[in-house]
């Protein structure tokens, strides 16, 4: 009951707030400098470390002794028990829309999917609208920050990061993970289930051979998630013309002077006394990761522009 009363409180709340959306939506110029890339590179290491020592063997083990559908489903699974959190989160941003669209993806999924293992809504044409706080930030204006490494999470901004610490008290599929009364083990066990999940996709992504290939993964890979999570917040389609209209829509929404690097630190409430150096372009690396693809599908709606 505690946990219902409050996931009805934060909808309610959504609906309210859902005129707060800017016509700005928020930049990533500072997390491109990455000021803090000493520090980052150092948790880059522990969680290389962690991955080729503990995460990426189970996963390996995951993927020999079950099939890809089996697989599939599971990611199916954990897909599903993201919509309600991204209903709310399009509440959030004033977009009915795709509120519309979670809500019946998750009623097809979870009934005719048996429990959201298999992807009915995609076969009946109802198109993923996913969303998490971070963009929702990002569609109030609230520029990302300093780029980050997260321990074990992986890449962030600050931005993303306050929004992943918040998603553990709002997120219906977290919120039931601690308060609805599951036997003892099954949280850490279903929290175990999805990382393995997640290191799977990024397994069959080819995630593992983009970064062996480049010069320097830690830049590389701080380039594609960047990249990735624009066109995230943007709500960019595939499409080459939904993308070239995004991009127009984002560049008058946030125009760029002259001196870039002062606007950066001024967005972020920042004197802009310190012009980081490029690592990627230091490193010879051009950013061309298949995993910086928009996460919503082909179609033909508009990127965003919050109401």
């Amino acid at each position: 009951m505690h946990a219902s009363a409050k996931m009805i409180g934060v909808v309610a709340l959504g609906l309210t707030l859902s005129a707060c959306t800017t016509a700005r939506v928020g930049t990533d110029r500072l997390a491109e400098k990455d000021p803090l890339e000493g520090f980052n590179r150092t948790i880059w290491a522990v969680n290389r470390g962690a991955d080729k020592v503990v995460v990426k063997p189970v996963t390996q083990v995951y993927r020999a002794v079950a099939p890809k559908p089996a697989r599939d489903g599971v990611r199916n699974f954990f897909s599903n028990v993201t919509e309600p959190f991204s209903f709310i989160n399009n509440v959030l941003q004033g977009r009915i829309d795709r509120a519309m669209r979670n809500l019946g993806r998750f009623a097809v999924n979870t009934t005719a999917g048996i429990g959201g293992l298999f992807d009915h809504a995609s076969r009946a044409g109802i198109r993923p609208a996913s969303e998490d706080l971070g963009q929702t930030l990002a569609a109030w204006g609230a520029n990302g920050g300093p780029y980050l490494v997260l321990p074990l999470l992986g890449p962030s901004t600050l931005r993303d990061g306050v929004g992943t610490g918040v998603a553990q008290f709002t997120d219906p599929y977290r919120v039931c993970l601690s308060e609805c009364g599951l036997p003892h083990g099954v949280p850490l066990a279903m929290t175990a289930a999805q990382v393995i999940s997640v290191r799977d996709g990024l397994i069959e992504t080819g995630a593992d051979s983009f970064l062996e290939s480049s010069l320097d993964p830690y830049a590389a890979a701080r380039s594609a998630f960047l990249q990735r999570r624009r066109a995230e917040i943007l709500n960019q389609e595939s499409d080459d013309a939904a993308t070239e209209a995004a991009a127009a829509s984002d560049a008058e929404a946030n125009p760029i002077g002259a001196d870039t690097g002062s606007a950066a630190d001024a967005d972020a409430g920042i004197p802009g006394a310190d012009a980081a150096s490029a690592p990627d372009a230091d490193a010879g690396i051009t950013a061309s990761d298949p995993a910086a693809k928009p996460s919503d599908p082909a179609g033909s709606e508009a990127p965003k522009q919050p109401n």
